[in-house]
């Protein structure tokens, strides 16, 4: 296999950005140069271990001699499995152009394997900090064994204070009862445990004023609305007296005028009558 006769960049690897989950940034695109530095007319194809998560244009054509080519490869919206980290690659074949032949497609099917140069690329996952996402398997990998390693260190020490801490109740345990024995009274069975005596005591006096003080609250706030309600009433009686009182303010004034009105129609029927007698003795 010749050796290839295009100048790539970048020369080991591409690099994409994906997000902390995990998915590649939507918009991003990574770019590929060819360079081809011969005399001769050179073709290219650009292939890829997971062709479908991956939009590569243009991922083939035609390179004429001291011209180059930008190569644009955009990532798909799906996400990175961290297992398939490695297996993610591209590379580039390319053949020099026999001469005479103008059907790309057909100079692609009869070239012999020998006759091709292949150049390969290796892909890079970066997060938004700059982490290497290839990385990170062989890292949780890593954390995982340091993780078991601690586990197991934990459970021997674990397993060893329990049989100090099993041998030192036994030889407690002894002592006391020599104590008792010596002694004769119980009275260290009675004083072993005050603090947590003390404890239970402790919180059930706790739960006995929690307990009182929503009572009191629950009395405060019944009390609270029957003030209210107290209030409330009174505000309607008053606002009823004072109702009742202006309905009725202007009653004697019409009573007195109602009385007055028989003594004023008499006064006018006399002055009538005055006047028409008036009248007749003139």
């Amino acid at each position: 296999m010749p050796n290839q006769v295009l100048t790539i960049e970048p020369q080991n690897e591409l690099k994409f950005k994906v997000d902390f989950s995990g998915m590649f940034e939507l918009g991003y695109t990574t770019y590929m140069r060819l360079t081809n530095p011969s005399e001769h007319t050179v073709l290219f194809k650009i292939k890829t271990t997971a062709p479908k998560k991956y939009c590569v244009r243009p991922n083939s054509g035609m390179l004429e001699p001291n011209s180059k080519v930008d190569i644009a490869i955009t990532p798909q919206p799906v996400h990175v499995d961290p297992n398939e980290k490695h297996k993610h690659k591209f590379m580039v074949q390319s053949v020099i152009a026999p001469e005479g032949k103008t059907n790309i497609d057909q100079v692609w099917k009869e070239i012999s394997p020998d006759q091709l140069m292949d150049y390969k690329l290796k892909c890079v996952f970066e997060t938004p900090r700059g982490t290497n996402l290839n990385d990170a398997g062989d890292t949780a990998a890593q954390n995982e064994v340091n993780k078991k390693r601690v586990a197991v260190s934990a459970a021997d020490d674990v397993k060893s204070l329990t049989k100090d801490a099993v041998e030192g109740l036994i030889q407690n345990e002894a002592k006391r009862k020599d104590d008792d024995l010596t002694s004769g009274s119980l009275s260290a069975k009675t004083t072993n445990f005050p603090k947590s005596e003390n404890l239970e005591s402790d919180l059930q006096k706790a739960t006995n004023e929690v307990i009182h003080l929503r009572e009191e609250e629950s009395k405060l706030r019944h009390e609270n609305l029957r003030l209210k309600e107290e209030l409330l009433r009174l505000h309607q009686s008053v606002g009823g007296e004072g109702r009742v009182a202006r309905r009725h303010s202007y009653g004697p004034e019409k009573t007195e005028q109602i009385a007055l009105m028989p003594w004023i129609a008499t006064a006018i029927g006399m002055a009538l009558l005055g006047i028409i007698i008036g009248k007749f003795i003139m």
